[in-house]
């Protein structure tokens, strides 16, 4: 799906267009509320679940947690990774199959069931956080701190899939980037509930030695935190002259791609684009990617919270 978010999502403040939706709004949570009190949530008794959800419409690092989470937990106890299947997220599934098992299919209950059946003892659920039939032992709430809650409104008012406000029936979130505006969002959460854990997750590229820090770059990306990967780029030093964003989970034309290398030429630029984006491409190789991860800052103390499910 090519959707690009209206720019007044990320507005501090509600503008005109979006009091307009706000009937809108207020009807989609009231439909969804009935939903969800309708349908019985199911809880997994032979396997522990971890949901990485968001509130905020895309580009949190839910997969960049879920593969964190997972690398620091598979040495310690069976887990995977459950994704519901969108044709238009090969992306995600492809980066992680590459770090794990990837259980995928378009009912997530059906995926748990094929985990047990292979005896996995925690199953990681890459989104996931509004499904009402599942009842997770763990659930985490990604924000990305450069977007953070954008005007503040639930769809199509603003970017939000629930009230903020509901962060307190869940209780751990993680805030994601390079440490844009931490402190205030922090206090915002405890404002809601004291007792919400927060954790913080940074972005830490793995192959930046690769690149020549006195090349020009023209980047690009098609996922939802473009400005956070832009920011990543030039706290290490790269020079990024040109910035192309498109929309998260983008199907790239051959035509795109060879205006992107025109582009590129005509600056003297070398092209930079995500692992998530090159996913997409056909392996060319006037194109290079960055692979990162995601670095959490207080991990000792996640782990110790997290590890009270599966103890």
């Amino acid at each position: 799906m090519k959707f690009k978010k209206p720019k007044f999502w990320d507005y501090k403040k509600p503008n005109i267009i979006s009091y307009l939706l706000l009937p809108i709004s207020v009807l989609l949570q009231i439909a969804k509320f009935i939903k969800n009190v309708t349908i019985k949530k199911k809880k997994f008794q032979s396997i522990k679940t971890i949901c990485i959800g968001n509130i905020y419409l895309g580009g949190t690092g839910k997969t960049s947690l879920s593969l964190k989470i997972n690398k620091i937990l598979k040495d310690k106890i069976k887990s995977c990774f459950v994704k519901k299947y969108y044709s238009n997220q090969i992306d995600e599934q492809k980066i992680l199959e590459k770090n794990g098992k990837l259980f995928k299919s378009k009912n997530r209950s059906e995926s748990i069931k094929q985990a047990i059946n292979e005896d996995f003892k925690v199953a990681i659920f890459d989104d996931g956080l509004q499904d009402p039939s599942i009842n997770y032992d763990y659930n985490i709430v990604c924000f990305n701190t450069n977007n953070w809650i954008g005007n503040g409104q639930t769809i199509p008012s603003g970017p939000l899939r629930e009230n903020i406000k509901n962060l307190k029936k869940y209780k751990n979130v993680f805030l994601n980037g390079n440490k844009e505006n931490i402190e205030n969002i922090k206090k915002y959460i405890h404002e809601i509930d004291p007792n919400i854990n927060i954790y913080q997750g940074e972005y830490i590229p793995l192959n930046i030695n690769e690149f020549d820090k006195k090349n020009k770059y023209l980047v690009f990306s098609g996922i939802g935190n473009h400005k956070t990967f832009i920011s990543m780029l030039k706290i290490n030093d790269i020079n990024v002259v040109k910035d192309i964003e498109f929309p998260d989970h983008y199907k790239y034309s051959t035509k795109e791609i060879d205006n992107i290398i025109s582009i590129s030429k005509k600056l003297d630029c070398k092209i930079i684009t995500t692992e998530k984006d090159y996913m997409r491409l056909n392996n060319n190789n006037e194109i290079n990617y960055i692979k990162s991860e995601l670095e959490i800052i207080n991990e000792e103390t996640f782990l110790n919270n997290i590890s009270k499910i599966y103890d």
